[in-house]
């Protein structure tokens, strides 16, 4: 999807001449003859980049002066400057003000393309920089190879060049925004910008402001908002649900017409955007509760998205680990460990009610505190006390309750408690699990009937 150029020449022959050569390149172009136009034409909408003539005829401003006055409110809008009358002087003042380049008359129709490429591409870079600062060193791609992965990454493939809604619904920690940003990578908008915001995190009084930026003075100032600022691309809302009521019903209007109006403005502002929202509560029962308008909640949903929770693909811990050592490694300096059979063991059987968010901050916390010698691996002693204690080990309960036990019935239940957290260790796999404890399967079948275990914890059994 190519960007939205606006052309400002007082010309129209060379106006005509910009749009076509432009055009032709799939961009899309919007052109004024005047400071005045102009303006105009960035108050509709913020285009990606703006073509701008030095000698504006009938203009109460000219060139650098319109640039000079574009660049206090919009300082990142990539501005090409164009002349028929350069000079060094000019150049110099157009690239202070803040141009990414300056163009002679008459130039060929090579020499516009490359340059416009450049300062698109350059304020692609810019913004994803600025992205990166902000975001952590989480894991930016899907980790693991369990029947959940396997069929979301499935789904994110077939949904994502649909352009259709979608709601991502999951506990906190379980990458809800990863799945977001797949979702744009894979579509025809990767391109264009991906503008996240968690509601949650914003003050109510504050939503709107972030969201549809601010007009005031008849139009002379104007801010953008995140939803001008995600034209062409996607606009990411984490934790929709604490979005105000009536901030709701202007996403609504939003999502039926791709218009909208700036706080204080009177103009509606036309933009294409896809909207991919997420919660880790249950919209179809706040809705219900009238916390969350229905209307909205069904144009949401078109496309539904449940994230587990770590604790239902323990079979995925490790590879998580591995990937977590290594990219924190990579960035900290700090040496990659190997995580021993027994830690590893404890990782996979922890719950982690944090999901994979808390699993990536133990392994931080594994590494930097990790001692003795690099080449030998960390062991069950050196985890955090809260993830080192297995929820079904035998000793939970205390060596009270086993010592008053005959020997048979203490055997039972250490073969009952450890064969439990092992099936879980493995997500439910009993062929796994026969492989790790060194039986044969049939056997274990037999083993956990006569121990009264459930072995088909998640009803698919995963057996494959």
């Amino acid at each position: 999807m190519k960007p939205d150029v606006l052309i400002v020449e007082d010309e129209q022959d060379i106006r005509m001449m910009i749009a076509g050569i432009l055009e032709d390149e799939g961009y899309t172009v919007r052109q004024s003859a005047t400071s005045e136009q102009a303006l105009d034409a960035i108050r509709a909408r913020m285009p990606a980049l703006l073509v701008l003539d030095v000698w504006l005829e009938g203009s109460s401003m000219d060139g650098i002066e319109l640039l000079d006055f574009v660049k206090k409110d919009h300082p990142t809008l990539p501005v090409i400057v164009i002349s028929g009358h350069g000079t060094v002087e000019t150049a110099v003042s157009a690239i202070r003000k803040g141009a990414f380049d300056y163009i002679v008359k008459p130039f060929k129709a090579e020499k516009l393309l490359v340059t416009v490429t450049r300062a698109l591409e350059n304020a692609r870079l810019r913004r994803e920089n600025e992205d990166l600062k902000g975001r952590t060193t989480a894991a930016n791609e899907l980790i693991g190879s369990s029947s959940f992965i396997s069929q979301l990454r499935s789904k994110i493939a077939r949904i994502a060049p649909t352009n259709s809604r979608v709601l991502i619904q999951g506990p906190s920690g379980t990458g809800k925004e990863l799945i977001a940003r797949q979702l744009h990578l894979l579509s025809d908008r990767s391109d264009g910008p991906f503008t996240a915001v968690n509601a949650a995190s914003m003050v109510p009084q504050r939503v709107e402001t972030e969201l549809f930026g601010t007009e005031s003075d008849n139009g002379a100032s104007v801010k953008s908002g995140l939803l001008e600022k995600a034209h062409n691309g996607t606009l990411y809302i984490d934790e929709v649900a604490d979005m105000p009521l009536e901030t709701q019903g202007k996403l609504l209007r939003l999502l039926i017409e791709q218009r909208f109006q700036r706080i204080g403005g009177s103009d509606n502002v036309q933009v294409d955007i896809r909207v991919i929202t997420s919660t880790s509560r249950d919209l179809e029962k706040e809705a219900a509760m009238g916390r969350f308008r229905e209307d909205l909640f069904h144009r949401l949903n078109v496309m539904p998205l449940e994230t587990p929770p770590l604790s239902e693909r323990r079979e995925d811990i490790p590879e998580l680990v591995e990937y977590f050592i290594n990219r924190l490694s990579a960035s900290t300096g700090l040496p990659a460990r190997k995580i021993g059979e027994d830690a590893m063991a404890a990782l996979q059987a922890h719950d982690w009610p944090g999901n994979v968010r808390q699993l990536r901050n133990n392994v931080e916390r594994l590494l930097i505190l990790a001692t003795g010698d690099p080449a030998k691996p960390i062991t069950l002693d050196t985890l955090p006390p809260e993830v080192s204690v297995m929820k079904n080990a035998p000793d939970n309960d205390g060596g009270e309750r086993m010592i008053s036990m005959s020997l048979r019935d203490a055997r039972e239940r250490f073969e009952r408690d450890y064969l439990q957290a092992q099936i879980e260790r493995f997500g439910g796999n009993i062929s796994k699990t026969a492989a790790f404890v060194g039986m044969e399967r049939s056997a274990l079948h037999r083993k956990l009937k006569s121990l009264g275990v459930n072995a088909a914890k998640r009803g698919d059994d995963l057996e494959s």
